[in-house]
């Protein structure tokens, strides 16, 4: 689709773009001539840093770390798969 896309890290941040305190999403229809060439600055920076790296921020999301209910319910699961599997054996 081509449009430039990305999160901001929070509301207020964005709501000082439109003069407000705070604003959860933002679209230019409209942009003043001396602003134009800041403009597309910005959007180069956010297509190389977000839009064309969208795949691999989303598979590296989490960083793999279970937390402590995820990590006691695998180990019982293993401890059982070990316990079944030793009464097989022997």
């Amino acid at each position: 689709m081509g449009v430039p896309y990305c999160i901001v890290k929070n509301k207020s941040r964005l709501g000082r773009v439109v003069g407000r305190k705070t604003c959860t999403c933002l679209a230019l229809s409209a942009v003043n001539s001396e602003d134009r060439n800041n403009l597309n600055k910005l959007i180069e920076s956010v297509k190389t840093n977000f839009n064309e790296r969208a795949e691999e921020i989303r598979r590296h999301w989490g960083g793999g770390i279970l937390g402590s209910k995820s990590a006691a319910r695998i180990s019982k699961i293993e401890k059982a798969r070990a316990k079944e599997q030793a009464q097989k054996v022997g």
